[in-house]
């Protein structure tokens, strides 16, 4: 067999100097989840950044639009079409405070926080599944690391300054 083929029927693909890359292998383990995410959440009609949204809402009633798309790396563009979308489908709605006629503050409707409760078992199911090569404490010891890296407390909220 000549040098081209064996190469080619090779299984084993080298990284080289990406397999010490950070950015590289998030966007890889990002890919990873994101495909077992929409295998699990097939026929729910939920995207990852809507459930986040509706998480974060469920977790902040009021929080102001500006605030939910910095905190979730949303472009405002998006995020408005987002938020314009589940207000239409009923899950939030949108209210201008009283201090500041500039901002939208944002809630979860009943209809939300039922949708929310429905997908719970759901997401739940996913992410056992999204560190399934790690054990209990390496899982642990990944997500412990990464909020570190983020700025993100254990209970979710923000630990310095904004990035």
């Amino acid at each position: 067999m000549s040098e081209v083929s064996e190469n080619a029927t090779e299984t084993a693909v080298r990284y080289g100097r990406l397999s010490d890359s950070l950015g590289f292998l998030l966007r890889l383990a990002q890919l990873q989840s994101f495909a077992d995410f929409f295998r699990t959440f097939e026929g729910e009609e939920v995207r990852p950044g809507e459930i986040s949204v509706l998480m974060v809402l469920h977790e902040n009633p009021g929080i102001r639009q500006g605030l939910l798309a910095r905190a979730l790396s949303i472009k405002r563009a998006h995020m408005t079409k987002m938020v314009r979308q589940m207000e239409a489908d009923g899950l939030i709605t949108r209210r201008v405070p009283e201090d500041d006629k500039r901002a939208m503050e944002l809630r979860l409707t009943p209809e939300g926080e039922a949708r929310v409760r429905a997908l719970m078992p759901t997401f739940a199911d996913h992410e056992s599944r999204d560190a399934r090569a790690l054990d209990r404490a390496e899982a642990a010891e990944l997500k412990r690391l990464l909020r570190k890296m983020l700025g993100v407390a254990l209970d979710g909220g923000r630990t310095g300054t904004d990035r």
